[in-house]
């Protein structure tokens, strides 16, 4: 009986004094469990960390190198990434070069043709993107008259007055960069989305 008390009394010790330590004090930031889930390491694409035993204190690899460790031996200098071809820009994955016309630029963004054919499919596709996009504040039928429209107020109807006349460009741009009361929505539509949407004003809405 003696010798389980002991046991239990030591056991119990133990135990306190594995949670005491777990605390944070002073100087001393405590333990974490599983500190790999909670302090990931950053892996710079262009830097890379070559000594296999940098974060072996903190490591649970498989491989069993330090945990900091992060050089990709398949690449130069042991990069994670390799460096891009000289002179080369950089194109999104639908093969889009980055847009670099300021909200301003309305003059040469005018001079914008679409890349993509005026098909009977892409005038279907973008009539389901103008209705998910533009139709609450221009209407079903561009007409300024949409619900959030009416609220906004200023709202352009795309088959009134100079707007009908208005390039595909200039239209293109205004949609990605914003103008007036509108807000760009180049961060929420893809580049080749917002042609579509440019190819439905013109074709449907603005020849109705």
């Amino acid at each position: 009986m003696k010798i389980k008390q002991y046991l239990y009394t030591i056991a119990m010790a133990g135990f306190a004094f594995s949670v005491a330590s777990c605390g944070a004090s002073g100087d001393h930031p405590g333990y974490e469990y599983a500190p790999q889930m909670y302090n990931s390491v950053a892996y710079e694409p262009l830097s890379q960390i070559q000594n296999e035993e940098e974060g072996s204190w903190l490591s649970s690899r498989e491989d069993g190198k330090g945990e900091f460790y992060n050089s990709n031996v398949n690449n130069p200098h042991g990069m994670n990434m390799r460096e891009p071809v000289a002179n080369t820009v950089p194109r999104n994955r639908d093969g889009y070069l980055p847009y670099r016309l300021k909200t301003f630029e309305l003059e040469k963004a005018a001079e914008l043709k679409s890349p993509i054919e005026a098909t009977d499919e892409v005038i279907a596709e973008g009539r389901v993107l103008y209705t998910q996009y533009c139709a609450t504040c221009h209407g079903a039928g561009g007409e300024g008259d949409g619900k959030a429209g009416e609220v906004v107020g200023g709202v352009a109807n795309l088959k009134g007055g100079a707007y009908i006349d208005l390039p595909e460009g200039h239209i293109f741009h205004v949609i990605m960069k914003g103008k007036g009361r509108m807000g760009a929505h180049g961060s929420q539509i893809p580049q080749e989305r917002i042609w579509k949407i440019v190819h439905y004003v013109k074709q449907e809405i603005q020849k109705q």
